[in-house]
């Protein structure tokens, strides 16, 4: 598989350091937790932590909807729940891509009736011209066509991950 690279390691991680300055003045003094949906966002959520310049804590949940698809299924199951109470906390979910929301949609609704003091997205990608439920996207990275992409967290059939740059790939090629 040849990806063409549609975001550089560069780009993102300029970027990165444009998201994580939005997100230092938003949360400063205040009890952040950054929750990463893994497996796709642990790279995301690492970079862009080292550029949030306040406190914060982090923990993961593992949620499936794709299964081995390049496109959602549409049921979502949570195959690891958080490990921190959110209660008052203000929470920032950290995902690599939104595609269709129909997983982050759920999510949200599952974890505001936790009620934490806040509850936002932040994504390195959306992919524009998808019908989605409502989500309102704090902080946006990239705005990018809804081709399939690969790298930087995202992967197909868990290869590729590692790749520093966001390539798209001709799904012919699949």
């Amino acid at each position: 598989m040849n990806p063409k690279v549609l975001i550089s390691a560069e780009e993102i991680d300029a970027k990165l350091a444009e998201m994580g300055k939005a997100i230092t003045e938003e949360y400063d003094g205040k009890n952040l937790l950054l929750v990463g949906i893994l497996k796709g966002a642990f790279i995301v959520m690492a970079d862009l932590a080292r550029h949030i310049h306040t406190s914060v804590e982090f923990d993961f949940m593992a949620v499936s909807s794709y299964g081995g698809q390049t496109k959602t299924s549409g049921v979502v199951r949570i195959l690891k729940d958080l490990d921190t109470q959110i209660e008052g906390r203000h929470v920032l979910i950290v995902e690599d891509i939104i595609d269709s929301g129909l997983t982050l949609h759920y999510l949200m609704k599952n974890l505001r009736v936790r009620n934490p003091a806040s509850l936002e997205l932040a994504a390195l990608l959306v992919k524009e011209g998808v019908e989605r439920p409502p989500l309102d996207i704090k902080f946006v990275g990239f705005n990018i066509d809804p081709d399939f992409v690969i790298g930087y967290g995202l992967d197909y059939e868990e290869l590729y991950r590692n790749l520093p740059f966001v390539g798209v790939v001709d799904e012919s090629e699949l």
